[in-house]
């Protein structure tokens, strides 16, 4: 059974991450997801972006068990893991610490939809989850991470909201591809940097929903307009 493939789009994905300015040091991973074969790809702990080959990156099924690679796969793997069992039509998982949506993540508040900018990628705004409990944290911690996020989704379509800010940690974003997820990671860091700029100078009041409604769905679902046909 051969992974190549998986592994170059995971490679190509991870590579993209400092050339956004998502990025800074080793922070960040992105994983590539094959969910026929409950098989993952994914960022190897700790190694540099510049120094990131094919060979490097990890595969694992969805169980957790090693299926190639030589070195530790990154630290939040249970946490895409999780994503991937509960999030079903995701196939990639972008985790950044990208310093403005890094901010609401801190502040525990949720990013609010304040324009068209942020109703073309999200249907509402991106939820913050709740702060770990010190069972949660000095338990199997980034598998606790997951099921916070998967507990703030009750009652929220993942594919319509298609990121999360984890409390005190920083932003997860996915998509059915890396290249999207690595998108719509970018995409949630830019309207961060807005909302924050926004509410520096007033209060604003949410988008209304009939703008809301517009923006995303003609560029999403059965309706969708916006760009070329495939």
């Amino acid at each position: 059974m051969s992974f190549e493939s998986l592994k170059q789009e995971c490679l190509a994905a991870n590579l993209d991450l400092p050339k956004t300015g998502l990025v800074d040091l080793t922070f960040g991973n992105v994983s590539v997801a094959d969910p026929d074969r409950r098989v993952l790809a994914i960022k190897p702990s700790g190694v540099n972006y510049d120094e990131l080959r094919s060979s490097h990156i990890v595969v694992l099924d969805f169980d957790g068990n090693l299926l190639e690679g030589d070195l530790r796969p990154s630290s939040d793997t249970p946490t895409h893991r999780h994503l991937y069992l509960r999030f079903p039509g995701i196939r990639s998982v972008v985790h950044t610490h990208s310093r403005n949506a890094v901010a609401f993540a801190q502040a525990g508040m949720d990013l609010p939809c304040l324009g068209t900018t942020h109703c073309d990628y999200f249907h509402g705004p991106v939820p913050v989850t709740r702060e770990m409990t010190p069972e949660e944290v000095a338990g199997e911690y980034e598998w606790e991470t997951g099921a916070v996020i998967v507990e703030r989704f009750q009652g929220i379509d993942p594919l319509e909201i298609p990121a999360v800010l984890v409390r005190n940690h920083g932003p997860f974003a996915w998509g059915p591809s890396a290249s999207k997820a690595v998108e719509t990671a970018l995409a949630l860091e830019i309207i961060a940097d807005m909302a924050l700029k926004t509410l520096s100078l007033r209060a604003a009041a949410p988008a209304p929903t009939h703008l809301l409604d517009k923006h995303f769905f003609r560029k999403h679902g059965p309706s969708a307009y916006y760009g070329q046909n495939p």
